[in-house]
């Protein structure tokens, strides 16, 4: 069981075929004021697309950005990704954005639990600094006006073709993001396929039973085991149509179920914890032939109860023993477990047995 401190969900690594893409995309540098962005981001035209990875910042790190501009100093450009609403996604550059934004409006950061913001006073520079304990407000007006037509050079990027997929963010993203901790596979899907899905994802993730059968005591700090929920979701009455890489099709999936609104949809949010509350009663520490979650066992079993309701505590005792002694089901659960035949084929034989 991983540790509560590191909240992270070990599993079998899977080989899933790397997606080859080629997009047709449009990439146009800009030079817009840095009271433009602020304007833009507070209208919502810019929108900071995170779940997770929230404003990192300490005040010294945005200070030093700050007296950048002030001094002339060229700072390192930012991604902006238009999607299909026309607003501009942040891909990379979201502490510099936002801590310019924080500095012009006064108040360092989001409002905390009481509604109260800190002053933002720019801080850790030198001691020669003219700047050391500023606001905004505190400059004199040269400065305030050359903060805010200093310009920071943004690029740009709208997928042409394929139009409506929307694919070609979700690789850029993987690319170009240099946050200090790369983001993972599910924590980029959020941030681009953001909607409703992503609410209810969180919310079967944190189910009781279900947590107790990854051996977690808190949410993977990683969201594999969101990506776990989504799988399941994704192949829940519609395994029969699914395609590798499993990659491209979570995304794919994640990207037309945004707003979780279809009867296959809802009718999972009631089935999922009905089936978790089943294994978890049933099968101690499940899904694990060789100590360590394999999805690829898990996804059957999961789906197989999902899809039928008439399987009791008996049935699946009994059928679960029999699959993991079953050579043709044994064979799929490891190597390419995320080719199609591998998937198709270990649900029909779970579904067959149980």
């Amino acid at each position: 069981m991983a540790e509560e401190d590191d909240a992270l969900l070990e599993v079998v690594e899977e080989n899933d075929d790397q997606p080859y893409v080629e997009f047709d995309i449009s990439v146009a540098p800009s030079d817009p004021s840095l009271e433009l962005l602020s304007s833009q981001i507070e209208r919502g035209d810019i929108v900071v697309p995170f779940y997770q990875r929230k404003f990192v910042w300490k005040i010294e790190q945005s200070s030093r950005l700050i007296e950048s501009f002030l001094m002339g100093l060229p700072v390192p450009q930012v991604f902006l990704y238009e999607n299909d609403e026309g607003e501009l996604e942040v891909i990379d550059g979201q502490q510099r954005l936002m801590s310019v934004k924080y500095f012009i409006e006064g108040y360092f950061g989001e409002p905390d639990d009481k509604g109260n913001r800190k002053v933002f006073r720019l801080k850790g520079l030198s001691e020669r600094s003219e700047f050391n304990g500023k606001r905004f407000d505190d400059l004199p007006p040269k400065y305030q006006r050359k903060l805010r037509n200093s310009t920071l050079r943004a690029i740009n990027i709208r997928q042409l073709t394929p139009s409506g997929s929307g694919d070609s963010v979700f690789h850029i993203f993987e690319r170009l993001n240099t946050g200090g901790t790369q983001l993972k596979p599910q924590e980029i899907r959020n941030a681009v396929y953001r909607g409703e899905i992503v609410d209810r994802l969180w919310e079967l993730n944190e189910n009781e039973d279900w947590q107790n059968i990854l051996g977690l005591k808190k949410p993977d700090k990683n969201q594999k085991d969101v990506e776990l929920v989504l799988r399941l979701l994704s192949l829940y009455h519609r395994w029969t149509e699914y395609e590798k890489p499993m990659l491209s099709h979570l995304n794919k999936f994640m990207k037309q179920n945004r707003d979780f609104e279809s009867d296959s949809d809802l009718e999972f949010f009631e089935r999922f914890p009905v089936v978790a509350a089943l294994v978890n009663i049933n099968i101690p520490k499940p899904f694990r032939p060789k100590g360590v979650i394999n999805s690829a066992v898990l996804e059957a079993v999961m789906v197989t109860l999902l899809e039928d309701p008439s399987i009791d505590g008996t049935r699946l005792k009994v059928g679960y023993e029999a699959l993991l002694n079953n050579a043709a089901f044994l064979e799929r659960i490891t190597g390419g477990t995320t080719d199609t035949l591998m998937v198709q084929k270990r649900i029909e034989i779970a579904k067959q047995i149980i």
